[in-house]
């Protein structure tokens, strides 16, 4: 097996995992307060990234070291913040529309790079973002009367995970990626073990294994992702996450019996097609930057 389709299969794993990790939250997120769940999350997170960076080159000493550790810190907050809103998202809002919704991701953070990282943005770009938001209002569909605000949380969670995107290719310029993802399970272990205990629920004796679950599925997720971008640029793994809103859409009819509506199959399309243009144009202008 080439390191190519290896890399294609740890990406496509990995997605699969994310899936299931979504429907997952998704039914302790009924049952359980959502900082809870986020807490017992960033806890197996934190073991993993320790395990991690222990094995890595240099070890947890390496990877400690950082010259950006304010905004390394900010990571972690920001990547808290943006899954405890996702929770909320799954459970007012529906994993279906949320994912729907949080397809917009790539498109904010192409907005955002602009005043955050002083990057250029073309009118090919530009217009495929305002296409793609487009899409998230016909998805979201704000002019039907059934209109309800917490169709924002996981627009909300997408402007976070966006933040959290840049200040990531911000830190990427001085530290390494281990480094990075130490400091994002750290960080945010820590900052929700000072808010997550007073959320503290006692589990049903049914819901250990589905928490368990989650912990796992958190753990694998991440590792099949670190190694997909291992054998892979970052443009060739992206186009492969978006297999997960198909994925999550099943599972979301399929487990919580949720309806998916046809404004939000065709603002998903639009949203995921803007996506992936603006993914390749970026590459495109990389790769004629470094020629």
């Amino acid at each position: 097996m080439s390191p190519k389709t290896r890399g294609y299969l740890f990406a496509f794993l990995a997605v699969c995992i994310f899936a299931g990790q979504d429907a997952i939250t998704k039914y302790l997120g009924d049952r359980y307060p959502a900082l809870f769940i986020t807490m017992i999350r960033f806890w197996a997170f934190a073991l993993f990234v320790c395990a991690f960076a222990a094995s890595s080159k240099g070890g947890i000493r390496q990877a400690v070291r950082t010259r950006r550790p304010g905004l390394q810190i900010a990571r972690g907050l920001l990547l808290v913040a943006e899954i405890i809103l996702i929770v909320y998202s799954y459970v007012h809002a529906g994993l279906a529309m949320s994912q729907s919704i949080f397809q917009a991701t790539p498109l904010i953070i192409t907005i955002l790079s602009i005043p955050l990282l002083g990057e250029a943005v073309g009118w090919r770009r530009g217009t495929a973002v305002l296409v793609g938001l487009l899409g998230v209002l016909v998805i979201i569909n704000p002019v039907d009367v059934h209109f309800d605000l917490s169709l924002l949380l996981p627009l909300g969670a997408s402007v976070l995970f966006a933040l959290y995107s840049i200040a990531t290719r911000a830190v990427s310029r001085e530290d390494s990626a281990v480094t990075s993802l130490f400091y994002a399970g750290i960080a945010g272990a820590v900052a929700i073990s000072l808010i997550g205990p007073f959320y503290w629920t006692e589990v049903r004796s049914g819901d250990w294994l589905a928490l368990a679950a989650l912990c796992v599925c958190g753990t694998l997720s991440h590792y099949f992702l670190i190694r997909a971008y291992g054998l892979l640029p970052a443009a060739e793994v992206q186009p492969v996450t978006y297999f997960q809103l198909v994925l999550n859409v099943i599972l979301a009819m399929w487990l919580f019996g949720e309806i998916v509506t046809f404004n939000m199959i065709v603002g998903a399309i639009i949203v995921v097609g803007a996506g992936l243009f603006t993914i390749w144009r970026e590459t495109q202008l990389t790769r004629r930057a470094s020629s």
